[in-house]
């Protein structure tokens, strides 16, 4: 007999191919129902950068066209990003969901190129998101955002000042860089640098948001630390290029966050190879070659992907038009794009095996 019931045992067999788990036993199908030889139900993924929608969709259909009598099957398909579990010694920030650094061992190997892209990648696949510039000694997201001439409003709250985001590629953006004059240099010691980090997680007006992302300065210093003894962090993103200066580098930077507790989803490896304009087959190793391959491998940590390097994508950030926006069937976009996407499920995984 069709009905919700015959409806749902077919499809309990169907797993979620990162959790390994029933679709049903995960409560992500919902509102079965049956007329007249169509199967209409929700399916609620857990993230809406899935990187493997169409993959669950196709094999949802496959299983209930099993089904004697059915004749077409709808399937809706949303999304409900989970929560990262709190910890009893951090606090977290209210109506954020999941709080994801994205550092680096040192300077200049693009992590602010990738947190942006990232940032904007996930919006664009219909998340909530925001970006906390913490490099307060030298915020360059807003330019990269095209908000270098965005004001802030600072309102007044039940707990104090409170800064209002800017937005802009469907991104909200809290940064030094508009709390400053564009030469104004930051000379700051470690606890004023504490407390305005504190004040970005805390003092602003975040909404609901799915993922922030907090783009951290070069290094292991102040600013990781604070960052990861406030909040609890659903995981960071470890930045390098194929050299072997920033990959020492950015081995330390990993084992810094593996040291506090912070889970370490993978290693980005940027600046792969260059790809000239005139010349898109041809490809350049300017770094050397499976630097972040190798890496991952030694310290068994998930390669989230390569990204080249390419002329259009230093452009879009000096005119504030990240290349997942102004370029995306880039190379590099196209690599930015799968590389949110793998973030993203990487985090759900978290989230439900907590």
């Amino acid at each position: 007999m069709l009905d919700t019931n015959s409806v749902l045992d077919i499809l309990r067999p169907v797993q979620d191919p990162e959790l390994q788990k029933s679709l049903v036993e995960l409560n992500m199908i919902r509102n079965v129902k049956v007329d007249n030889g169509t199967v209409s139900f929700t399916l609620v993924l857990t993230t809406p950068a899935c990187p493997l929608r169409e993959f669950i969709v196709e094999d949802c259909q496959k299983a209930v066209k099993q089904l004697s009598g059915v004749e077409e099957v709808v399937v809706d398909v949303t999304a409900e990003t989970p929560q990262q579990k709190s910890l009893p010694d951090r606090t977290g920030i209210e109506g954020v969901k999941n709080i994801l650094a994205i550092s680096s061992g040192k300077g200049g190997v693009g992590k602010s190129t990738v947190s942006v892209n990232v940032a904007v990648a996930l919006a664009q696949l219909g998340a909530k998101v925001g970006l906390l510039d913490a490099d307060i000694y030298g915020p360059n997201a807003p330019a990269m955002l095209g908000l270098t001439d965005a004001k802030v409003m600072v309102q007044k709250g039940k707990h104090g000042d409170v800064i209002e985001p800017a937005f802009n590629h469907g991104i909200k953006l809290v940064s030094m860089g508009f709390l400053i004059d564009p030469d104004q240099p930051v000379v700051w010691r470690g606890p004023m640098l504490n407390g305005i980090i504190r004040q970005f997680l805390y003092q602003v007006e975040w909404g609901e948001l799915d993922y922030l992302i907090v783009d951290m300065p070069p290094g292991t210093g102040d600013a990781q630390l604070t960052l990861a003894q406030a909040v609890p962090m659903a995981g960071a993103v470890i930045v390098t290029t194929p050299q072997n200066v920033a990959l020492l580098d950015s081995r330390r930077g990993l084992k810094m966050f593996e040291q506090m507790g912070v889970p370490v989803l993978g290693i980005v490896e940027n600046m792969s190879y260059f790809i000239p304009p005139d010349l898109p087959d041809r490809q350049y190793d300017l770094f050397g070659s499976g630097g972040g391959e190798k890496t991952s491998k030694e310290l068994g940590i998930p390669l989230l992907g390569c990204i080249p390097l390419e002329i259009s994508l230093r452009q879009g950030g000096d005119q504030g038009l990240p290349i997942a926006v102004g370029n995306p069937e880039s190379a590099s976009a196209k690599a930015l794009i799968a590389i949110a996407s793998q973030i993203a499920a990487k985090v759900s995984i978290a989230a439900l095996s907590n």
